[in-house]
């Protein structure tokens, strides 16, 4: 809990680039939705508002008048989402305000998350690009007032924001901005994740060159490099991020089947070995996704709200719609269902493909499915 006090700089504890602060109730909802689609964000809002969630979230509480947490998060954050009224954020930020070149950007969300308006720092702070981005999250409109917008390219710490892509490291965020800004060869490999990335009227500028492999992009000898993928790279094409950035997309399933009162750690462990195993970023889950019977299973409630992943069931007749490799008469006799953990994954994923069939371990089965994006 922070507590808010005249003259006094609360101390808050920054994980991410951005800050999103609520003050009311619709507001509180709103945000706490904001932060499963948008993991870019630390998310702050009044007690008052109290879920009993948050600690497991890294929600941070407050106690007090918004005014005074404001100071503390312009020093720390590149930019402040504000689901607050417009001229109240205008009177609280004024006394606080420094320099164009020193400000984070900040932007507003009314009450009913209608709107997105750029209020402060809008080209230098990026409050313009993190409009647009948020606005796509939520669904509303962006307001841009500036009478002309930043160069129309890619916004390299925001690319994806909108679907839920984080980076792997920010090591190398300035610099390959700057390369995109200042228009050199910027090679983009995309291995998964959504295509429809480009949010701009005009083309993407030929600076800009699109490739199908991360071998073929090295041959090319770009300047830096985006790179969209759910794998962990080879050592072989670890050269591309001599200037460049990892994206993780959210395109992984977990599909999952446990005996009761299994532990957390140890449904954990399984995943972390799993997805060990095949190579694949835990940052790019996205599901884990099981059979309705296990809709109150503890450690599988505790581990999706952990890590911010999205917790599906499905019934046993919604699980025998899917084709099953490995159908099982046992499963069916306690489950009513043929499968759990593939025809789960697959439902989820909207594929009839496994990256992984059911594997058993101790008291877990996995299965993991990659996302169809088509």
């Amino acid at each position: 809990m922070i507590e808010l006090q005249e003259g006094v700089i609360p101390e808050i504890e920054v994980t991410k680039p951005y800050a999103l602060v609520a003050i009311t109730k619709h507001g509180v909802q709103k945000a706490r939705q904001m932060l499963q689609d948008f993991p870019h964000v630390d998310l702050y809002y009044m007690e008052k508002f109290e879920h009993g969630d948050e600690q497991a979230k890294g929600i941070q509480l407050f106690k007090g008048t918004v005014r005074l947490l404001l100071p503390a998060l312009f020093k720390k954050y590149k930019g402040l989402i504000l689901i607050i009224s417009l001229g109240a954020v205008v009177r609280m930020i004024a006394p606080i305000l420094e320099d164009k070149k020193k400000d984070p950007g900040v932007l507003v969300i009314d009450d009913k998350a209608e709107h997105v308006i750029s209020v402060l720092s809008g080209h230098i702070g990026g409050a313009n690009a993190l409009t647009h981005e948020v606005a796509n999250v939520i669904g509303a409109k962006p307001i841009i007032t500036t009478a002309s917008d930043v160069q129309k390219t890619i916004p390299v710490d925001l690319f994806g924001a909108r679907f839920g892509w984080v980076w792997d490291s920010d090591e190398k965020l300035t610099p390959v901005s700057a390369a995109v800004v200042n228009e050199e060869h910027v090679a983009i490999v995309q291995e998964t994740g959504e295509t429809n990335w480009w949010m701009h009227d005009t083309p993407i500028p030929s600076s800009i060159k699109q490739y199908q492999t991360i071998e073929h992009a090295i041959e090319a000898k770009p300047d830096a490099a985006l790179i969209v993928t759910d794998r962990i790279l080879e050592r072989d094409e670890e050269v591309i991020l001599t200037n460049g950035v990892i994206y993780r997309p959210k395109s992984i399933v977990l599909g999952m089947g446990c005996n009761r009162g299994t532990s957390f750690d140890e449904i954990e462990a399984v995943i972390d070995e799993t997805l060990a195993e095949l190579k694949l970023s835990k940052k790019s889950v996205k599901a884990l996704v099981t059979i309705d019977l296990k809709k109150d299973e503890q450690a599988l409630i505790d581990i999706t709200n952990r890590y911010g992943w999205k917790f599906v069931t499905y019934t046993p007749g919604q699980l025998n719609e899917m084709p099953l490799p490995n159908p099982s008469e046992t499963v069916f006799k306690y489950t009513g269902a043929y499968g759990v953990s593939e025809p789960a994954a697959m439902r989820y994923a909207n594929t009839s493909d496994l990256l992984l069939e059911k594997k058993k371990s101790g008291n877990v089965t996995i299965s993991i499915a990659r996302l169809n994006f088509c």
